[in-house]
């Protein structure tokens, strides 16, 4: 399942792999993150869930286990989802759409990608 995902990601036009701190893989579109990975079989995924903390709550109160608040970015509606717990992994991809999303529409025009 993680492999998927990471695969899934990298699938989102522009997408492609950082390691911008030591042990740490994100995927990127342009030059922002879109996805935290921790590594390449992470057992939980960063993502940008909703553009308020409000919002992105919604996924902490449907999987009280397997969602939460991530560090420091968390009151920014970005969410840590944990992989092959509660949540479906149609939801994890959309997961990962919504947070590619976001930061697509927030990158300046050169830096989107074409498709």
């Amino acid at each position: 399942m993680a492999g998927a995902l990471f695969t899934y990601a990298l699938s989102r036009p522009g997408a492609w792999v950082d390691e911008p701190w030591e042990g740490d893989v994100v995927i990127k579109v342009g030059s922002k993150i879109f996805a935290f990975l921790g590594s390449e079989n992470p057992t939980s995924i960063g993502v940008k869930c909703a553009a308020t903390r409000d919002e992105a709550d919604e996924w902490v109160l449907r999987y009280p286990e397997d969602a939460s608040a991530m560090a420091y970015i968390g009151r920014h509606g970005w969410n840590r989802l944990q992989i092959g717990g509660a949540i479906p992994a149609a939801e994890l991809r959309e997961a990962l759409d919504t947070s590619y999303d976001a930061i697509v529409s927030k990158l300046p025009r050169r830096e989107r990608p074409d498709a």
